[in-house]
């Protein structure tokens, strides 16, 4: 009777053994189904890689606000810029994979910086989740209000006839703004000194006051600042007008053929995050983007609103990466 009452207790410490192992190992592996279902129960940050007032920050406050509403919950935008965008990409890889913290991607954050840094601390397709696609934006190239060069063509004459005296800004190194204007040197044959800044909108002084010779950055805010007469618009980087500004042409038909540079914002989670949650983000998302005062304040903004699915989204950022891929190396473009 003892070795039996020895042998059962020692099969009922192994399985409370087992069954707080597989406890710990159900609380470890992140939300239950039942979570994700009821999902969400509080605010949800969406952490934002650059400051306040540009093109970023514009765009994820109008989305946020609307998904707000139909989802229940604040949707809080949390700015948390510096290094390009990584900053918030490494902060946002490394936080629980629930869905309360989310990160407003960038064609910078997400298609350039893994390519330009190799030194990066996150994996742009293993550590996030695709979720979906928010909106795509053309840039603007602008010039400062009493600079000579009224067109590209113009812009590109001065900069050949004055070699390494022109410079330009972006919104950092490794930026869509920053890559996009390395394309446009080389595709005009110019040389010109990059000057980086943590935003455009911070460039915007030196643009105007002459020390900048131009910028290629959102047409999201440089073109109200054109229409205000503070700086001037040369044109766009879409391979068409903008429905915004169809007076300007594209860099494309001013003598680049073919030239392209668009900034794409997107939806990202943290990896792991339970598929029934980023489904219902998608959803909201692209619930937000079917709306028609939302559709129209993007318009307002020169961005077109991009619903999708997260499979969809995933594919653009890997043909992306591979194309501004090709202009990271011709140009020699990297972070230290």
């Amino acid at each position: 009777m003892k070795h039996a009452y020895e042998a059962s207790s020692a099969g009922n410490r192994s399985a409370k053994a087992a069954l707080a192992l597989l406890a710990g190992l159900m609380l470890s592996a992140g939300p239950t189904p039942a979570a994700a279902q009821d999902y969400p129960t509080r605010s949800v940050r969406l952490v934002l890689p650059f400051g306040t007032g540009g093109s970023t920050d514009a765009i994820a406050r109008l989305v946020a606000q609307k998904m707000s509403e139909s989802l229940g919950q604040q949707v809080v935008v949390e700015n948390r810029p510096g290094a390009a965008g990584a900053i918030a990409s490494q902060h946002v890889a490394t936080s629980a994979p629930d869905g309360y913290t989310i990160l407003m991607a960038t064609t910078s954050t997400h298609a350039i910086l893994p390519v330009v840094n190799p030194k990066l601390t996150y994996d742009a397709q293993k550590d996030f989740v695709p979720i979906g696609l928010v909106a795509r934006a053309p840039n603007l190239l602008v010039t400062g209000p009493t600079a000579a060069a009224g067109s590209v063509k113009e812009l590109i004459a001065q900069a050949k006839g004055d070699p390494g005296k022109a410079s330009f800004a972006s919104s950092g190194t490794g930026t869509i703004t920053h890559l996009v204007g390395e394309l446009f040197k080389s595709s005009a044959g110019i040389d010109a000194v990059h000057v980086p800044y943590k935003t455009g909108v911070q460039a915007l002084p030196d643009l105007i006051s002459g020390q900048i010779a131009f910028q290629f950055d959102s047409i999201v805010w440089t073109l109200p600042q054109v229409r205000a007469g503070k700086i001037k618009g040369l044109a766009v980087t879409g391979l068409e007008r903008s429905r915004l500004a169809p007076e300007l042409p594209t860099v494309a038909e001013s003598g680049l053929p073919g030239f392209e540079g668009v900034t794409w914002f997107a939806f990202v989670a943290p990896a792991a995050t339970p598929p029934a949650v980023v489904a219902r983000l998608n959803r909201e998302l692209n619930q937000a983007l079917g709306s028609p005062d939302v559709q129209e304040k993007l318009a307002a903004q020169g961005a077109e609103p991009g619903p999708g699915t997260p499979e969809d989204l995933g594919r653009m950022m890997r043909e992306d990466s591979i194309k501004w891929g090709k202009v990271i190396r011709d140009a020699g473009v990297k972070i230290e």
